[in-house]
């Protein structure tokens, strides 16, 4: 791990996927995946911000994103990951891979958006929680 010479703390992040349609987009994660939509930018809207308890996303239109829609993933990180893929599923959601424990130490499963931007919904494995008792 390499030094930082600056007394700056990094305080936060945001992933922004490019989408095609926004309006879709927005209804989306708002209605299957149950973020709450934070801002809105322009007219039509191009940029917009939503969020779901600490996790923040942007969505950017692909003119604007200047990258192709469907190139983005985001892994998030969550307390219990069978209930929100239940949740989830039961909204709609388009889960392309249930959740399953995997070697790497990880209980996770995968959703895509309209555009086939990945998000990954994960926790660590009570599989390897067990292991190391």
């Amino acid at each position: 791990m390499s030094e930082t010479t600056s007394n700056v703390m990094l305080k936060g992040d945001a992933v922004v996927f490019a989408v095609s349609d926004m309006a879709a987009s927005l209804a989306y994660y708002r209605d299957a995946l149950g973020f709450s939509v934070e801002f809105r930018w322009g007219e039509p809207v191009s940029y917009a911000c939503l969020c779901r308890d600490n996790v923040a996303l942007h969505l950017a239109i692909q003119s604007l994103a200047r990258r192709q829609p469907g190139q983005g993933a985001l892994c998030i990180f969550v307390s219990d990951v069978d209930a929100i893929h239940a949740e989830i599923a039961a909204r709609g959601a388009r889960v392309v891979k249930p959740p399953k424990d995997y070697d790497y130490g990880m209980r996770d499963f995968d959703v895509r958006d309209l555009d086939g931007n990945q998000i990954t919904y994960g926790m660590p494995s009570m599989r390897l929680a067990l292991q190391g008792q």
